[in-house]
C-alpha cells in the first residue's frame, strides 16, 4: 500500500470547479474528485499553518495539543503526543517527506525516516522543487509499503504563477496598473500593509486592480492543478497509482478582498476555514461520493489509520495502527461507504496569529467571538445565517440575540471540556506575547521610527513608504538598527 497525502497550502475550496467555481482553475482535481470521494463541508478547526497541520497529523484540535497559535515560541508539542508519521514509520511503513514545516518547528519532522526539506535558494517554494524532489524518491521506494507527505505552498502569496496561466483568468487588453483604477486603496492602506509591502505587493509591482490579484491567485490554483497531474502520471508510469491512497487538503483557505482581508488567511469566515479534502483508492473508495455534512481536518488522522489496517499488509504491524485514545478526529470511513454523511454535528473554530478569535459552524449557523481584532476591525460577536447568507454579509448577532446566546454558551461549554481547568492557551498568548503576526508589524514599523499607536492613527501607504525609503536611504531620524 501507498499512502500520498498532499497539502495544499492556502487551497479555497470554493475556487475549484469540483467545489463549484466557473472558471478552469482545477481540471485535474476535479477528475480526481470524480474518481473518488470528495467533501463538500470540510473545515480546519485551526488555522493557520502551523496549528493546521498540526491537528492534522496528531488528529486533536489546538484546545488538546495546547498549540493555537503560529510561529509564537509558546507553541510547544509534546513529544509524547502520538504523530501519524511515528505510528505508520513504527508499524512498518517506509515514511517520507518533502516539505519545510520543519523550519517553523521540529515537530513537524517527527516520524520520517526521509525527510527533504524542500527550502532551497528561491524566496519562495514552487510547486515545480516539490515534483522534482518527489518522483525519484517514489521511484526509489514504489516496491515498498510507504508513507508520503508532500506540502505544495502555489497558492500561498505571493501569487507568482508562470505568466503563460494568467490570461484565462484576467480580461485580455484590461491593464493591472491602471492609475485610474482605485480598487486597490483599501488594500494598501489597510493596518497590515507594512507586512504586506514586503511579502507579497513589492513583488507585484504597482498594481492598481484588485482583479488582478485575484485572477493571479486563480493562476496559481491552475499552476498547481497541472503539477498535480504530472505527479499523477508519474504514479501511473511507475505502476502504483491503483494501489495508492491518494489524500488532498487545504490546511485553510484564503480571503480575496472579503471581510477587508486582503489575500490572506485570517478570520474565521468561509474563504478561510472551509477547505477541500478529497480522497482516492480504487481498492476501497467508490467513484463519485459526495459527502454533504461536516468533517474537519483532524478526521483524517484515524482515516489514513484505519485505512492502513484495511489494507491487512504482511510485514505491516496491524496493532500499531489502532486510533489512539483522546482524538478530536472520527474517521471518515462510514461516510466514504455511505453509511453516514458527517462525522460532527458541528465544528469549533479558531484562530490566534493575526488576530485572536473562537467560533463555532453548525449546519446551519456559524457563531464568532472575537477576542483581539489585531489590526482589523471586528464587532465581539458575529452570527451568520449560511443558509440565506452564504457569504456572511449580515451579522445578525443582535437580532437573533437567542440564537447567539445558545451558540455561545455551546461554545463556551466545549472551551472548558476541553481545557479541563488547565490555562487557555489563547489567553495566556494574549498576556504574555500578543498576536504573533500584530509583533511582527511592530517591528517593521519600528524599523522606520513609527509606533504601533501612531500607525493606528495614520495607516496611511504613502507615508510608510516615504519613511521606508529614507530608511533605505539612512535618512530615518530613531530608526532602529
Amino acid at each position: 500500500m501507498k499512502i500520498i497525502m498532499i497539502s495544499l497550502d492556502t487551497m479555497r475550496a470554493s475556487r475549484l470547479g469540483c467545489y463549484g467555481y466557473a472558471k478552469p482553475t482545477s481540471p485535474y482535481i476535479d477528475e480526481i474528485a470524480s474518481q473518488g470521494v470528495l467533501f463538500e463541508n470540510a473545515y480546519a478547526a485551526d488555522i493557520p499553518t502551523e496549528v493546521a497541520h498540526t491537528g492534522i497529523f496528531t488528529g486533536k484540535v489546538g484546545l488538546t495539543t495546547g498549540v493555537v497559535s503560529h510561529g509564537s515560541e509558546l507553541g510547544v508539542l509534546p513529544k509524547s503526543t502520538e504523530w501519524l508519521p511515528t505510528m505508520l514509520r513504527s508499524a512498518g511503513f517506509t515514511t517520507g517527506a518533502v516539505d519545510n514545516l520543519y523550519q517553523l518547528k521540529e515537530w513537524f519532522a517527527r516520524g520520517y525516516r526521509y525527510y527533504i526539506n524542500s527550502v532551497g535558494g528561491k524566496r519562495w517554494i514552487d510547486g515545480r522543487t516539490i515534483n522534482d524532489l518527489a518522483k525519484p524518491w517514489i521511484r526509489d521506494h514504489k516496491d515498498e509499503d510507504f508513507f508520503l507527505f508532500l506540502h505544495y505552498w502555489d497558492p500561498h502569496t505571493p501569487y507568482l504563477p508562470p505568466e503563460r496561466y494568467i490570461s484565462p483568468f484576467y480580461e485580455a487588453g484590461r491593464n493591472p496598473y491602471d492609475p485610474s483604477n482605485r480598487s486597490m486603496e483599501a488594500a494598501y492602506n489597510h493596518m497590515a500593509y507594512p507586512f504586506f509591502k514586503h511579502h507579497h505587493y513589492d513583488l507585484l509591482g504597482s498594481v492598481t486592480d484588485a482583479d488582478y490579484i485575484n485572477a493571479l491567485y486563480d493562476a496559481e490554483v491552475r499552476y498547481l492543478d497541472d503539477l498535480l497531474r504530472e505527479l499523477d502520471g508519474y504514479l501511473e508510469e511507475q505502476g502504483i497509482r491503483e494501489v495508492t491512497l491518494l489524500v488532498l487538503f487545504g490546511d485553510h483557505g484564503e480571503s480575496l478582498t472579503e471581510h477587508g482581508i486582503y489575500w490572506d488567511h485570517c478570520g474565521l469566515y468561509e474563504p478561510t476555514v472551509h477547505v477541500p479534502v478529497i480522497m482516492r483508492w480504487p481498492e476501497a473508495v467508490p467513484a463519485g461520493r459526495r459527502v454533504k455534512g461536516l468533517v474537519q481536518q483532524v478526521d483524517l488522522m484515524p482515516t489514513v489509520l484505519e485505512a492502513a489496517r484495511m489494507a491487512a499488509l504482511s510485514g505491516i504491524d496491524a496493532a500499531r495502527l489502532a486510533a489512539p485514545a483522546g482524538l478530536d478526529g472520527r474517521s471518515l470511513w462510514n461516510a466514504i461507504r455511505g453509511e453516514s454523511d458527517r462525522t460532527h454535528e458541528a465544528v469549533y473554530l479558531s484562530e490566534c496569529a493575526w488576530q485572536a478569535a473562537r467560533g463555532i459552524r453548525t449546519e446551519r449557523y456559524k457563531f464568532i467571538r472575537t477576542h483581539d481584532a489585531g489590526p482589523f476591525s471586528r464587532p465581539p460577536r458575529e452570527l451568520y445565517d449560511l443558509h440565506a447568507d452564504p457569504e456572511e454579509t449580515v451579522n445578525l448577532a443582535e437580532t437573533y440575540a437567542e440564537t447567539a446566546d445558545a451558540l455561545e454558551r455551546q461554545l463556551d461549554g466545549w472551551v472548558s471540556a476541553k481545557l479541563q481547568g488547565r490555562q487557555d492557551p489563547m489567553e495566556r498568548q494574549l498576556q504574555e506575547l500578543g498576536l504573533p503576526f500584530r509583533n511582527r508589524i511592530e517591528k517593521i514599523l519600528e524599523g522606520v521610527g513609527l509606533t504601533w499607536e501612531e500607525w493606528l492613527r495614520d495607516p496611511q501607504r504613502e507615508r510608510f513608504d516615504a519613511l521606508h525609503a529614507q530608511k533605505a536611504h539612512g535618512r530615518v531620524p530613531g530608526a532602529a538598527k
